[in-house]
């Protein structure tokens, strides 16, 4: 890869053009195996740089409390409980201003490279409520004022917050600062609950699974607020590594891999797959990376949560710090980097600096068991029903089984949405052609198709586009992912077909006026850890609902990036092939 230009395929554009779908994403697939997306070396410096500022403002941040001294002196305050409270505090307003997951280019942001507050402080934008016919003034999908306030309200407290003091000396945790008020933890949360329950979008956006609910241990006294933290890593990497076992991960892992600017060589990349380049499946290389990492994450955790210091904890720290950086390192789409520089600050902080803390030292066991049983109870959930609950609080990341959505949309359909909504963006494609031209755009759109069939879900969606489309030609639809509709019209998304679901066609179609056939969208369910199918339907925006059914699993995972011939069962019964 070069330095400024980003490595991209090198086709004959007149002939590769000529190509159907399939056909053109074949080479693209090929590129992906052996380089990735080809993304500029200085691209990769521009993310790293963004963690180091990430790094360095916390630090900062941190030192504006009494108590706390010496920007080299770490090893005096590193273990108070405030720095730990401060950290999530900055994180989740890192996250729900925009500068986090879905950040910049490798998000496919580039003008502008987020979107979130840009949004979320002008009024008549797109809002998603959760419930809106069950929680009583939360109907509709206009921010009001009152939403405005709400977000506003949220950045204010949490930067009074991060340049609070504490509340004085805790001798059960060693600590002479002590921890935030309590009252101004309750108003944070308090506001979070009331922004979730406005518009389900920031509340994801804010990375609620994780720091919202570290906010909640925050509510608790003393050691009883370390142990609860140390749960909630607990259940994060348990209910991560759970959600891969499945037949999705070793894809994710070739893809990853392949992608990876650590991993240099082509020769690597390609032992990640079958038998490059005519089987594109995962090797034995990636599935003995997917089985190996899983097993870490699910297993490693527990000896560092019950083994109170010493050698063992040590050891397994280093295990799981090791298992984040390679995940950063990756740098894998979505870009949640700082999330996992988190984690990393998490198992220093919490299961090093207070190692010898744990279940035997809680003071009030019954909130810390409520809290524990609800966060598992939630990823337990999201496991059984995925169409009902986030990939996000499911804890499925990386899994590889998400609820993924494909939108076919017309030339006249891209124009409706831009002149209909409020967005700070333009539509996917359109970013695309003001970087590489009208028909330069073309290869990095066929990458992202490459990237999205090289992932399982990939070959059913491409498969159910054609019934999608049909009875309309083909060529007069620009596929696109749902994710990137949401990041233009909503001004967030991190892979979560949830939000490019119906409430966001209607919320659309009430503003754009679609004609029947303009937009057609393809909605496929993750897959239920019980199950062997994943669900799908198949909507035009002004008509609504046309057909649903379901795919197999087994009938994904054997099928290359470009086959989009994946039988289907219609749900009267049929198959389909």
């Amino acid at each position: 890869m070069g330095f400024l230009k980003p490595d991209l395929p090198v086709v004959d554009l007149a002939e590769w053009s000529k190509g159907t779908r399939a056909e053109k994403i074949r080479p693209m697939a090929k590129h992906w195996a052996e380089i990735g997306f080809g993304t500029p070396v200085v691209l990769h410096l521009f993310y790293v740089v963004k963690i180091v500022l990430y790094v360095l403002v916390g630090w900062l941040l941190v030192l504006t409390t009494d108590g706390i001294d010496g920007f080299t002196n770490v090893g005096a305050w590193w273990t108070e409980p405030i720095v730990f409270q401060k950290i999530v505090l900055y994180t989740l307003m890192f996250e729900v201003v925009g500068l986090g997951c879905g950040f910049g280019p490798l998000n496919n942001r580039f003008f502008p490279p987020l979107g979130s507050i840009l949004y979320w402080l002008r009024p008549n934008t797109i809002r998603q409520p959760p419930w809106p016919t069950r929680v009583p003034l939360t109907a509709g999908d206009r921010r009001t004022a009152l939403d405005v306030l709400l977000y506003a309200a949220l950045l204010v407290m949490i930067t009074i917050a991060l340049f609070s003091n504490g509340t004085g000396p805790i001798p059960a945790l060693d600590s002479a600062v002590g921890t935030l008020p309590i009252w101004l933890i309750a108003v944070i949360v308090a506001i979070l609950v009331l922004l979730g329950l406005r518009d389900k979008t920031i509340f994801l956006a804010a990375r609620g699974e994780v720091y919202a609910t570290l906010t909640v241990t925050f509510l608790f006294s003393g050691v009883d607020m370390i142990v609860a933290a140390k749960l909630v890593f607990l259940v994060i990497w348990i209910g991560a590594a759970t959600s891969k076992l499945n037949k999705h991960f070793p894809f994710v892992m070739a893809t990853m891999m392949s992608n990876s600017p650590v991993v240099r060589t082509r020769y690597l990349k390609r032992k990640f797959f079958e038998h490059f380049p005519d089987d594109l499946r995962p090797g034995r290389l990636a599935r003995i990376f997917a089985h190996a990492s899983t097993a870490i994450e699910m297993l490693v955790p527990l000896v560092l949560f019950f083994s109170g210091g010493g050698w063992l904890t040590t050891v397994a720290a280093t295990i799981m710090i090791c298992f984040h950086l390679g995940i950063l390192t990756a740098i894998p789409m979505g870009v949640p980097l700082e999330w996992n520089v988190f984690m990393i600050f998490g198992v220093i902080t919490l299961f090093i600096g207070h190692a010898e803390i744990g279940l035997s030292d809680v003071d009030n066991p019954v909130p810390v068991a409520i809290l524990f049983v609800v966060v598992a109870g939630i990823v337990v959930l999201g496991n059984l029903f995925p169409n009902k609950i986030s990939f996000l609080f499911g804890m499925r990341y990386y899994a590889g089984n998400w609820d993924t959505t494909l939108w076919c949309v017309t030339p006249s359909a891209s124009k409706k949405i831009e002149d209909g909504i409020i967005s700070i963006a333009a539509m996917p494609a359109a970013q695309l052609e003001r970087v590489y031209g009208k028909e330069g755009a073309q290869i990095p759109l066929y990458l992202g198709y490459a990237f999205r069939a090289m992932n399982t879900h990939g070959r059913a969606l491409f498969t159910l586009a054609h019934r999608a489309m049909a009875g309309h030609p083909e060529e007069s639809y620009v596929l696109t992912d749902g994710e990137r509709i949401c990041s233009m019209a909503m001004g967030w998304n991190f892979g979560d077909g949830h939000l490019s679901n119906e409430q966001l066609i209607d919320a659309l179609q009430s503003r754009c006026h679609f004609e029947p056939g303009e937009v057609r969208i393809v909605l496929l369910d993750a897959q239920p850890i019980h199950k062997s199918t994943q669900a799908y339907r198949l909507i035009d925006a002004a008509t609504g609902e046309f057909e649903r059914g379901s795919v197999r699993v087994a009938d994904m995972v054997t099928r290359q990036p470009w086959d989009d011939t994946v039988p289907i069962r219609v749900d009267n019964g049929h198959s389909v092939r």
